[in-house]
Parts: C-alpha cells; sequence; structure tokens
C-alpha cells in the first residue's frame, strides 16, 4: 500500500455501519466500483467488527477507521486491521497515538492555525472538516500559497457534483463523501446500486 492514504483513489467512501453482516458486500462493491480505499466510522457499535470482517475477507480493500478521536480508538481499530485512520480533528495526545500505530493517519483540521500546527509536527497530509460548512474550496484555495506543503482530504458536505472542484486544487489528493453508500442503498443490500455509485466516484479526476 502507498504510504499516503490521498493517493489511493480520488474518492474515499465514508461508510457508517450499523450491522456488520452489511460490511463484506458493501467493501466488495465498492471496490468493483474502483474506489478501494474505505473509511468505516466509529460511530456505530458495528464498527470494529466490520472493520475486522473487511480486513479479512475483501484483500483488495485498504480499510480504514474513521471518527478516530481517543487513543483507545487507535489501538482497538488498527488490531481490528485498519490500515489507515482519519479523525475529525485531533489533540497532541491523539496526534502522539496516531503517529505511533505504524499505520498512515489523517488528523482533521478546519483552521489555518491547526494546519500550522500540523506542519510543525511533521504532519503534510491532513483531512479538512467539515469541508462546506468550514469555506470549501475557497478557503482550501487561498491555502495553497501560504501553506503550499499541505494536503488534504476534504470531507463533509461533499458530492458527485462539488467533488470536481475540490478535485482540481493543487492541494487536493482526494474527497470523502458517502453519496455513493446511501443509507437507503445499505438498508435494502442494494450492492449493485453501490457499485454503480462507486464506479461514477472512480471516474472522477481534477
Amino acid at each position: 500500500m502507498t504510504s499516503s492514504v490521498l493517493d489511493l483513489a480520488p474518492v474515499v467512501p465514508v461508510v457508517v455501519l450499523e450491522d456488520d453482516a452489511d460490511a463484506v458486500p458493501l467493501a466488495r462493491a465498492l471496490v468493483a466500483g474502483g474506489l478501494p480505499a474505505i473509511e468505516v466510522t466509529l460511530r456505530t457499535v458495528a464498527a470494529l467488527d466490520a472493520i475486522k470482517a473487511i480486513a479479512a475477507e475483501v484483500p483488495d480493500a485498504v480499510v480504514g477507521a474513521g471518527t478516530v478521536i481517543s487513543v483507545r480508538n487507535v489501538s482497538d481499530t488498527v488490531a481490528a486491521g485498519a490500515r489507515f485512520l482519519v479523525s475529525p480533528g485531533w489533540t497532541d495526545t491523539l496526534l502522539d497515538a496516531m503517529k505511533a500505530s505504524g499505520v498512515p493517519f489523517l488528523p482533521g483540521v478546519s483552521t489555518t492555525s491547526e494546519v500550522v500546527a500540523l506542519l510543525e509536527r511533521g504532519v503534510t497530509e491532513m483531512k479538512f472538516f467539515p469541508a462546506e460548512a468550514a469555506g470549501g474550496t475557497a478557503y482550501l484555495k487561498a491555502l495553497s500559497s501560504p501553506l503550499p506543503q499541505a494536503r488534504f482530504c476534504p470531507t463533509g458536505g461533499i458530492s458527485l457534483a462539488s467533488a470536481p472542484s475540490y478535485l482540481a486544487l493543487p492541494n487536493v489528493g482526494c474527497v470523502g463523501g458517502s453519496w455513493m453508500v446511501p443509507a437507503d442503498a445499505v438498508a435494502d443490500k442494494d450492492w449493485a446500486r453501490v457499485e454503480r455509485l462507486a464506479s461514477e466516484a472512480a471516474a472522477l479526476r481534477g
């Protein structure tokens, strides 16, 4: 695997799973559609088992953990098989744990000061969250001149329609989104629809 989460695919699906039994067929549909990097968020009790299942049964998937907000989250998800970590924000304690985990990670930022603080700590790749609410493409474009060494995965409110404008920015490596895993498709186990939506997302390029 590349050491950079940002270079795996143009779009990283952000997945919320209520039932870990859906994890493997969902992951297979996303991979078949061309999206190998899958962020399973720690928003449900099924998340850890879902990560374990995907890691064990879908070898072409690169499964990661999202909504990582504690040292315990880091250790639990890496033990479950997570190959990258994504946080909505960061603290020194959380950053130290993610650095020590041995897997790539994207700490979340939404302000210039947070970006500078991460650069000071040697981190150049980060999640920009919540992207639309925090200023969207205009904000990221403004950051690119003074802070060209920072690269981002914007997540939060991004859609198939808005993703290309983010991907066109020089400091954006990929975007995160959930539009290719709509809740009704997961509930209906409509994996063909998920694969089709993933294919559309995988075709996006800046």
